[in-house]
């Protein structure tokens, strides 16, 4: 009987591999930073096919169109023949009476040495991108890598990726072949293909058991500043103190994260952050940071993405459960997906000691001040499901502030509601127990449900107003509740271009002040035509200069309110830097800053709510 189990078994498992999709993916034989794929499919029982590569995946809310990174794409029947295929668009290829195709190859180029390049199309958010850079590293963000027919999404896929010898591949996935030349992974379908990232360079990663998960951190740095081991110790701190958090909602048992450190002669990146997936996540940061403030990042970012293991990777709509990758639709509900997962990357560090509630306080004020340069009035929820189109793209960052106060408020709602038992936290606790991974709700329901599990008819009332509708969140009256003022204090006039001067950088390679997309302009910048794209040169003739940032700042300090003011500036036009020249009168503008503070004299009822919402316990 043993016997015939056994020659079952490997019945069994040739009939699956004869049913996968075979991807090949060459690190050892790659030129001119492109890697050869090729992709080995059962027999076809459609005549007419589509061959997709994604339009955007989840976890990301732009249109990023990997196909257009695959050059010398050819389809093959199963004599070696080419079949004849009609380009539709950047990621899809259609092929009449395709019976016969048995084979795709093509080669694929990185998105990393394409992110200064924005001529004709956005770059690529780089912990979602691919970086090939032969004998150093290669990240492999699948979906830049991996394409699929479409009707056939569900046909497991048997992953092969031929490797220098002296290379080890940081992923989830189990290695299921002994060779040091190939690794070979089983992949139930294409979402989980698109959700297993790995990253191949140089053995330099660590594994320990923190919490009862296994963990694994394999780190790229270019230079060797850094190493995995560098880490370990804040990492583990970290997982602990969120798989606390988190209870009985996390029930990972491994997860892996892939560390790419950006600096050296390797690509200029400029996307700094993560992208989640179930069981690990790839996380790009300048290796150039201090090590503290890459720890104090690895616990804010990669806590986030960690977080998204609850929500939305195993409680979620049915737009994120059928991802169409193609042509994707998105989720009313960013205010929870992303907002609420940063809210309990902030929230849990309070609760499990890793900051103090000065620190807090002083995170959730920043947020309230960074949610102003966005429209305060727009419904979230249709922000969200039209993220990907104008005008509500440029409203996407603002998840991570209002979407977090969204949260916020509705757990301090809970509390006051429910005299502390109930929390943001609880209700998502509830919200995973009744659906989970395999059981999507509907997209227009989710109110309905969280009225169900909390049990609470006004969660409705604040969502129709806040978070559906277009008022504007009252954070001083759900503050005042747990015992925080707002106090409001304006600054001396002052002249800049934009609002809030402490929201500007400085780009290295131009010598030019540089402003995040989403600043607010001031009145002068407005009045002369500024673009919050342009970098600042010289301001009277007065060039930027780093080493003497402070004698440039003083100068502005002199200007007066109707002053003839000329700025020199680099204006992006079709890819390629323009110097020109802007003039107008100087218009001083006052900037009203907001801190949070505890109050001195708190009622009983205040106190008690601050203390349940600032630790958990009821």
């Amino acid at each position: 009987m043993r016997k015939t189990v056994l020659s079952l078994g490997i019945f069994a498992a040739f009939l699956a591999n004869a049913q996968s999709i075979k991807t090949t993916i060459d690190l050892v034989n790659v030129k001119d930073d492109k890697v050869a794929v090729t992709m080995e499919f059962p027999k076809m029982k459609s005549g007419d096919i589509k061959f997709h590569f994604p339009k955007t995946v989840p976890g990301t809310y732009s249109v990023d169109d990997y196909g257009r990174f695959i050059e010398g794409i050819k389809f093959y029947d199963n004599k070696g023949k080419e079949l004849t295929y009609t380009k539709v668009n950047d990621n899809t290829y259609s092929l009449k009476n395709a019976q016969a195709l048995s084979k795709i190859s093509y080669l694929v180029n990185d998105s990393f040495d394409d992110e200064l390049d924005t001529s004709k199309h956005k770059a690529v958010f780089s912990p979602s991108g691919t970086d090939i850079e032969a004998g150093k590293v290669y990240m492999i963000n699948t979906h830049g890598f991996i394409g699929y027919i479409e009707n056939m999404q569900d046909v497991p896929y048997q992953l092969v990726v031929q490797k220098p010898t002296d290379f080890y591949g940081t992923t989830a996935l189990v290695d299921q072949d002994k060779s040091e030349s190939t690794d070979t992974y089983t992949l139930a379908n294409y979402a989980k293909v698109t959700d297993s990232p790995l990253m191949y360079t140089k053995p330099d990663y660590i594994t320990f058991n923190a919490g009862g998960m296994d963990l694994v951190l394999g780190v790229y740095s270019p230079t060797g500043k850094y190493k995995a081991a560098d880490f370990k110790e804040n990492l583990e701190k970290m997982v602990v103190a969120q798989k606390k958090f988190l209870g009985d909602m996390n029930t990972n048992k491994k997860y892996a994260i892939m560390l790419y450190l950006s600096g050296g002669d390797g690509p200029k990146v400029k996307g700094f952050g993560a992208l989640e997936h179930h069981e690990s996540t790839s996380v790009v940061l300048p290796e150039a940071m201090p090590k503290d403030a890459i720890d104090n990042t690895i616990t804010d970012v990669v806590s986030h993405e960690f977080f998204h293991t609850v929500n939305p990777l195993k409680t979620h709509s049915e737009e994120i459960h059928y991802f169409d990758y193609a042509d994707p639709k998105m989720s009313q509900h960013l205010w929870m997906y992303e907002g609420g997962t940063e809210y309990f990357a902030n929230l849990f560090q309070i609760q499990e000691g890793l900051i103090n509630k000065d620190q807090f306080l002083e995170r959730m004020g920043e947020k309230i001040a960074n949610s102003k340069s966005y429209d305060d009035t727009m419904p979230f929820t249709v922000m969200s499901k039209n993220v990907l189109v104008e005008p509500y793209k440029d409203q996407y960052r603002n998840v991570y502030e209002k979407g977090a106060l969204l949260a916020m408020c509705l757990d301090i709602e809970l509390r006051k509601l429910s005299n502390g038992e109930m929390g943001y936290r609880d209700m998502i606790r509830k919200l995973s127990q009744r659906f989970g991974e395999n059981k999507p709700f509907k997209d227009d329901k989710l109110i309905d449900e969280l009225v169900t599990v909390t049990g609470y008819p006004q969660v409705k009332e604040f969502y129709n107003k806040y978070i559906a509708g277009n008022q504007p969140t009252p954070y001083a009256q759900y503050l005042s509740m747990v015992g925080v003022d707002i106090k409001k204090q304006e600054s001396q006039p002052m002249f800049w271009f934009i609002k809030d001067p402490n929201q500007t950088g400085f780009d290295e390679k131009t010598n030019a002040f540089a402003f995040d997309d989403h600043s607010a302009l001031s009145p002068f910048a407005k009045s002369i035509g500024f673009k919050i794209t342009d970098q600042v040169l010289a301001l009277d003739g007065r060039t930027v200069d780093i080493k003497k940032v402070q004698d440039f700042i003083g100068y502005t300090r002199t200007i007066k309110d109707g002053q003839e003011v000329t700025v020199t500036i680099l204006r992006d036009n079709a890819g390629k830097k323009e110097k020109m020249t802007l003039k107008g009168k100087a218009i001083l503008d006052k900037m009203t800053m907001e801190t949070l503070t505890f109050k001195a004299n708190p009622t009983p009822e205040e106190l008690k709510l601050q203390t349940q919402w600032l630790t958990g316990k009821k």
